[in-house]
């Protein structure tokens, strides 16, 4: 049996885990994942919360702040997530590591997966740049992160590189 090589945001291999209950399917990972080249985790989920969910938003800094105690994850309702976020990155990270696992696709802007930018806490649709919590877990645990908007990037450029 092949060992996944990377492993990517759940909603982005197709489960509709979002807050929403949808998914953001992206079609080289699906085909990675049915193939056994990729395993895929969703933090928020495996960290307890339903889906679909109260959105929420880091406040108060990224996901390496929420980690130093500086930052929390909110809900728009006001409940404080915090330590589901991080209870769902450690157990993703575990999930990771026993797979062999050394690099991630994660879904951008999520208070989660976020890697580059995420929303900035006021629930106006603002980005800052900065990292979710389990990316930042990932990353201080050594994991090569990368958002699944570069990581298409990569893929096409890769493509066109080798193709010519």
């Amino acid at each position: 049996m092949k060992k996944p090589s990377i492993g990517v945001s759940s909603c982005l291999g197709g489960v509709k885990c979002r807050y929403d209950g949808g998914s953001n399917p992206v079609d080289q990972l699906q085909t990675l994942v049915q193939q056994g080249e990729a395993v895929m985790i969703c933090p928020e989920v495996i960290g307890g919360l339903q889906t679909p969910r109260t959105p929420a938003e880091i406040v108060g800094g990224d996901g390496f702040a929420v980690w130093q105690n500086q930052a929390k994850v909110i809900t728009k309702t006001g409940e404080d997530v915090t330590e589901s976020f991080k209870a769902g990155a450690i157990k993703a990270f575990a999930e990771l590591q026993e797979a062999g696992v050394t690099t991630v696709v994660l879904k951008a802007k999520s208070p989660s997966c976020g890697c580059g930018l995420i929303y900035d806490g006021s629930f106006s649709g603002v980005k800052i740049t900065g990292v979710g919590v389990a990316t930042a877990y990932f990353i201080n645990q050594g994991l090569m992160v990368l958002s699944d908007e570069d990581w298409l990037k990569k893929t096409t450029e890769g493509a066109s590189i080798h193709g010519a």
